[in-house]
Protein backbone atom coordinates (compact mmCIF):
# COMPACT_ATOMS: atom_id res chain seq x y z
CA UNK A 1 0.00 0.00 0.00
CA UNK A 2 1.43 3.42 -1.00
CA UNK A 3 0.62 6.60 0.86
CA UNK A 4 0.48 10.21 -0.20
CA UNK A 5 3.77 12.14 -0.04
CA UNK A 6 4.64 13.72 3.28
CA UNK A 7 7.60 15.39 4.94
CA UNK A 8 10.11 12.78 6.15
CA UNK A 9 10.73 12.94 9.89
CA UNK A 10 14.53 13.01 9.91
CA UNK A 11 14.68 14.53 13.38
CA UNK A 12 12.89 11.58 14.96
CA UNK A 13 15.01 9.12 12.99
CA UNK A 14 18.17 10.85 14.24
CA UNK A 15 16.89 10.67 17.80
CA UNK A 16 16.36 6.93 17.43
CA UNK A 17 20.02 6.59 16.51
CA UNK A 18 20.97 8.49 19.65
CA UNK A 19 18.86 6.22 21.85
CA UNK A 20 20.01 2.93 20.31
CA UNK A 21 21.69 0.14 22.25
CA UNK A 22 22.28 -1.78 19.01
CA UNK A 23 21.97 -1.13 15.30
CA UNK A 24 20.57 -3.56 12.72
CA UNK A 25 21.29 -2.53 9.13
CA UNK A 26 18.88 -4.29 6.79
CA UNK A 27 19.52 -3.83 3.06
CA UNK A 28 17.55 -4.92 0.02
CA UNK A 29 17.94 -4.31 -3.70
CA UNK A 30 17.16 -0.61 -3.34
CA UNK A 31 20.42 -0.13 -1.44
CA UNK A 32 22.38 -0.82 -4.62
CA UNK A 33 20.51 1.59 -6.87
CA UNK A 34 22.69 4.55 -5.87
CA UNK A 35 25.74 2.47 -6.80
CA UNK A 36 24.36 2.13 -10.33
CA UNK A 37 23.05 -1.40 -9.87
CA UNK A 38 19.67 -2.57 -11.26
CA UNK A 39 16.94 -3.42 -8.76
CA UNK A 40 14.91 -5.55 -11.22
CA UNK A 41 11.70 -3.86 -10.06
CA UNK A 42 8.95 -5.65 -11.97
CA UNK A 43 9.07 -7.25 -15.39
CA UNK A 44 9.63 -3.98 -17.25
CA UNK A 45 12.48 -3.08 -14.91
CA UNK A 46 14.12 -6.43 -15.59
CA UNK A 47 13.81 -5.99 -19.36
CA UNK A 48 15.17 -2.46 -19.12
CA UNK A 49 18.30 -3.83 -17.45
CA UNK A 50 18.52 -6.83 -19.83
CA UNK A 51 16.78 -6.07 -23.14
CA UNK A 52 18.08 -9.30 -24.66
CA UNK A 53 15.88 -11.23 -22.23
CA UNK A 54 12.66 -9.60 -23.50
CA UNK A 55 9.83 -12.08 -22.99
CA UNK A 56 11.60 -13.91 -20.17
CA UNK A 57 11.23 -13.19 -16.47
CA UNK A 58 13.81 -12.80 -13.73
CA UNK A 59 12.36 -15.87 -12.00
CA UNK A 60 12.68 -17.91 -15.19
CA UNK A 61 16.40 -17.18 -15.55
CA UNK A 62 17.35 -17.19 -11.87
CA UNK A 63 16.79 -20.88 -11.19
CA UNK A 64 19.01 -23.97 -11.15
CA UNK A 65 17.19 -25.56 -14.09
CA UNK A 66 18.56 -22.87 -16.39
CA UNK A 67 22.11 -24.02 -15.61
CA UNK A 68 21.08 -27.51 -16.69
CA UNK A 69 19.05 -26.59 -19.77
CA UNK A 70 21.16 -23.71 -21.10
CA UNK A 71 24.41 -23.10 -19.19
CA UNK A 72 25.56 -20.27 -21.47
CA UNK A 73 22.28 -18.41 -20.90
CA UNK A 74 22.44 -18.93 -17.13
CA UNK A 75 26.06 -17.81 -16.89
CA UNK A 76 25.32 -14.93 -19.25
CA UNK A 77 22.91 -13.57 -16.67
CA UNK A 78 24.97 -14.30 -13.57
CA UNK A 79 28.30 -13.59 -15.25
CA UNK A 80 27.12 -10.16 -16.32
CA UNK A 81 25.97 -9.43 -12.79
CA UNK A 82 29.29 -10.63 -11.37
CA UNK A 83 31.14 -8.27 -13.71
CA UNK A 84 28.73 -5.44 -12.90
CA UNK A 85 29.14 -5.81 -9.14
CA UNK A 86 32.90 -5.83 -9.52
CA UNK A 87 32.90 -2.71 -11.69
CA UNK A 88 30.60 -0.59 -9.53
CA UNK A 89 31.87 0.66 -6.17
CA UNK A 90 29.65 0.90 -3.07
CA UNK A 91 28.09 4.36 -2.92
CA UNK A 92 28.88 6.94 -0.24
CA UNK A 93 26.01 5.76 1.97
CA UNK A 94 28.01 2.66 2.88
CA UNK A 95 30.79 4.86 4.27
CA UNK A 96 28.25 6.84 6.30
CA UNK A 97 26.87 3.67 7.87
CA UNK A 98 30.36 2.37 8.56
CA UNK A 99 31.29 5.63 10.28
CA UNK A 100 28.17 5.39 12.45
CA UNK A 101 28.87 1.86 13.63
CA UNK A 102 32.44 2.87 14.42
CA UNK A 103 31.62 6.10 16.30
CA UNK A 104 28.20 5.62 17.88
CA UNK A 105 28.80 4.15 21.33
CA UNK A 106 26.47 1.17 20.84
CA UNK A 107 26.56 -1.11 23.92
CA UNK A 108 25.49 -4.14 21.84
CA UNK A 109 27.18 -3.23 18.58
CA UNK A 110 25.65 -3.76 15.16
CA UNK A 111 24.89 -6.33 12.50
CA UNK A 112 24.23 -6.13 8.77
CA UNK A 113 21.58 -8.31 7.15
CA UNK A 114 21.38 -8.02 3.38
CA UNK A 115 19.52 -9.91 0.68
CA UNK A 116 21.89 -8.45 -1.90
CA UNK A 117 24.43 -10.86 -3.36
CA UNK A 118 26.78 -8.12 -4.61
CA UNK A 119 29.26 -8.25 -1.71
CA UNK A 120 29.28 -4.47 -1.34
CA UNK A 121 29.19 -4.44 2.46
CA UNK A 122 32.39 -6.46 2.45
CA UNK A 123 33.96 -4.14 -0.13
CA UNK A 124 32.94 -1.16 2.00
CA UNK A 125 35.01 -2.53 4.88
CA UNK A 126 32.36 -3.82 7.28
CA UNK A 127 33.49 -6.50 9.71
CA UNK A 128 32.89 -9.86 7.93
CA UNK A 129 31.86 -11.34 11.28
CA UNK A 130 28.97 -8.86 11.39
CA UNK A 131 27.52 -9.34 7.90
CA UNK A 132 24.79 -11.86 7.11
CA UNK A 133 24.10 -12.33 3.39
CA UNK A 134 20.76 -14.09 3.70
CA UNK A 135 20.59 -15.05 0.01
CA UNK A 136 24.25 -15.93 -0.36
CA UNK A 137 26.90 -14.27 -2.51
CA UNK A 138 27.65 -14.20 -6.21
CA UNK A 139 31.34 -14.01 -5.31
CA UNK A 140 31.34 -17.68 -4.23
CA UNK A 141 30.60 -20.76 -6.30
CA UNK A 142 29.39 -24.30 -5.77
CA UNK A 143 29.27 -27.43 -7.91
CA UNK A 144 26.08 -27.76 -9.96
CA UNK A 145 26.46 -31.55 -9.74
CA UNK A 146 26.44 -31.55 -5.94
CA UNK A 147 30.01 -31.63 -4.59
CA UNK A 148 29.87 -30.43 -0.95
CA UNK A 149 32.32 -27.53 -1.25
CA UNK A 150 32.17 -23.83 -2.04
CA UNK A 151 35.02 -21.65 -3.29
CA UNK A 152 35.67 -17.99 -4.19
CA UNK A 153 34.86 -16.76 -7.69
CA UNK A 154 37.98 -14.57 -7.72
CA UNK A 155 39.49 -16.36 -10.74
CA UNK A 156 36.29 -16.27 -12.80
CA UNK A 157 36.58 -13.89 -15.76
CA UNK A 158 33.61 -14.34 -18.06
CA UNK A 159 33.14 -12.73 -21.43
CA UNK A 160 29.49 -11.91 -22.11
CA UNK A 161 28.16 -11.33 -25.62
CA UNK A 162 26.76 -7.77 -25.46
CA UNK A 163 23.99 -8.53 -27.96
CA UNK A 164 22.67 -11.84 -26.66
CA UNK A 165 23.84 -11.61 -23.01
CA UNK A 166 25.06 -15.20 -23.31
CA UNK A 167 28.36 -16.27 -21.74
CA UNK A 168 31.21 -17.28 -24.02
CA UNK A 169 32.97 -20.54 -23.09
CA UNK A 170 34.82 -21.66 -21.10
CA UNK A 171 32.31 -21.60 -18.25
CA UNK A 172 33.25 -21.99 -14.57
CA UNK A 173 33.86 -25.58 -13.51
CA UNK A 174 34.04 -27.43 -10.21
CA UNK A 175 37.69 -27.92 -9.19
CA UNK A 176 36.82 -31.30 -7.66
CA UNK A 177 34.89 -33.09 -10.39
CA UNK A 178 34.98 -30.79 -13.40
CA UNK A 179 31.20 -30.38 -13.59
CA UNK A 180 29.57 -27.02 -14.28
CA UNK A 181 29.74 -24.55 -11.40
CA UNK A 182 26.98 -22.18 -10.29
CA UNK A 183 26.88 -19.23 -7.88
CA UNK A 184 26.49 -20.12 -4.21
CA UNK A 185 23.32 -18.11 -3.76
CA UNK A 186 19.60 -18.71 -3.43
CA UNK A 187 17.69 -18.96 -6.70
CA UNK A 188 14.00 -19.59 -7.31
CA UNK A 189 12.89 -23.17 -6.58
CA UNK A 190 16.40 -23.88 -5.42
CA UNK A 191 16.72 -27.06 -3.36
CA UNK A 192 20.38 -27.37 -4.28
CA UNK A 193 21.68 -24.16 -2.70
CA UNK A 194 24.61 -25.31 -0.57
CA UNK A 195 24.41 -23.78 2.93
CA UNK A 196 25.72 -26.50 5.26
CA UNK A 197 29.36 -26.15 6.36
CA UNK A 198 29.76 -22.97 4.30
CA UNK A 199 30.47 -19.30 4.99
CA UNK A 200 26.68 -18.76 4.78
CA UNK A 201 26.07 -21.12 7.71
CA UNK A 202 28.74 -19.32 9.70
CA UNK A 203 27.16 -15.93 8.95
CA UNK A 204 23.70 -17.18 9.95
CA UNK A 205 24.99 -18.60 13.23
CA UNK A 206 26.68 -15.31 14.17
CA UNK A 207 23.56 -13.34 13.27
CA UNK A 208 21.23 -15.57 15.28
CA UNK A 209 23.55 -15.36 18.28
CA UNK A 210 23.57 -11.56 18.05
CA UNK A 211 19.77 -11.41 17.76
CA UNK A 212 19.43 -13.46 20.96
CA UNK A 213 21.89 -11.14 22.69
CA UNK A 214 19.95 -7.97 21.81
CA UNK A 215 16.37 -9.24 22.14
CA UNK A 216 15.72 -7.14 25.25
CA UNK A 217 17.70 -4.11 24.07
CA UNK A 218 16.78 -0.96 22.18
CA UNK A 219 17.55 -2.23 18.70
CA UNK A 220 17.21 0.41 16.01
CA UNK A 221 16.86 -1.08 12.54
CA UNK A 222 17.77 0.95 9.48
CA UNK A 223 15.92 -0.74 6.63
CA UNK A 224 17.27 0.34 3.25
CA UNK A 225 15.49 -0.47 -0.01
CA UNK A 226 13.95 -3.70 1.25
CA UNK A 227 10.71 -4.37 -0.60
CA UNK A 228 7.69 -6.59 -0.06
CA UNK A 229 8.04 -8.91 -3.08
CA UNK A 230 10.69 -10.95 -1.23
CA UNK A 231 10.21 -9.65 2.33
CA UNK A 232 13.06 -11.50 4.09
CA UNK A 233 14.94 -8.39 5.22
CA UNK A 234 11.85 -6.27 5.76
CA UNK A 235 10.22 -8.88 7.99
CA UNK A 236 13.33 -9.41 10.11
CA UNK A 237 13.75 -5.68 10.66
CA UNK A 238 10.11 -5.34 11.73
CA UNK A 239 10.44 -8.28 14.10
CA UNK A 240 13.75 -7.33 15.72
CA UNK A 241 13.44 -3.56 15.98
CA UNK A 242 12.60 -1.51 19.03
CA UNK A 243 12.43 1.39 16.56
CA UNK A 244 12.57 1.08 12.77
CA UNK A 245 13.84 3.64 10.26
CA UNK A 246 12.40 2.56 6.91
CA UNK A 247 14.18 4.12 3.92
CA UNK A 248 12.48 3.33 0.64
CA UNK A 249 10.88 5.40 -2.15
CA UNK A 250 8.75 2.34 -3.01
CA UNK A 251 6.63 0.01 -0.85
CA UNK A 252 6.07 2.97 1.45
CA UNK A 253 4.12 1.37 4.27
CA UNK A 254 5.05 3.26 7.48
CA UNK A 255 6.37 0.93 10.19
CA UNK A 256 4.29 0.43 13.31
CA UNK A 257 7.19 1.37 15.60
CA UNK A 258 9.21 3.86 13.66
CA UNK A 259 9.41 6.35 10.82
CA UNK A 260 9.33 6.22 7.04
CA UNK A 261 11.80 8.17 4.90
CA UNK A 262 10.37 7.67 1.37
CA UNK A 263 13.55 8.53 -0.52
CA UNK A 264 16.61 6.70 -1.82
CA UNK A 265 19.22 5.24 0.49
CA UNK A 266 22.03 7.71 -0.25
CA UNK A 267 19.79 10.76 0.06
CA UNK A 268 18.36 9.62 3.41
CA UNK A 269 21.70 8.60 4.90
CA UNK A 270 23.36 11.84 3.81
CA UNK A 271 20.59 13.91 5.40
CA UNK A 272 20.58 11.82 8.58
CA UNK A 273 24.35 12.17 8.86
CA UNK A 274 23.93 15.92 9.31
CA UNK A 275 21.38 15.46 12.10
CA UNK A 276 22.59 12.46 14.06
CA UNK A 277 22.72 13.16 17.82
CA UNK A 278 25.98 13.43 19.72
CA UNK A 279 25.17 12.11 23.18
CA UNK A 280 26.26 8.56 22.32
CA UNK A 281 29.18 9.45 20.10
CA UNK A 282 32.68 8.37 21.08
CA UNK A 283 35.43 10.93 21.52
Amino acid sequence: MNHAPFTPDYATAAQYLGDADALLIGAGAGMGVDSGLPAFRGTQGFWSAYPAYQGRSFAELARPETFTADPELAWGFYGHRLNLYRQHAPHAGFAILKRWVETLALPQGYFVMTSNVDGHFHRAGFDPQRVYECHGSIHFLQCHAGCPETWPADDVQLEIDPQTFRACPPLPRCPQCGALARPNLLMFQDSGWLTVATRYENQLRHFQTWLRTVQNCRVVAIELGAGTAIPTVRGTCEYAAWRLIRINPHDTEPPARGVLLPVGALEALTRLDTLRPTQRLGS
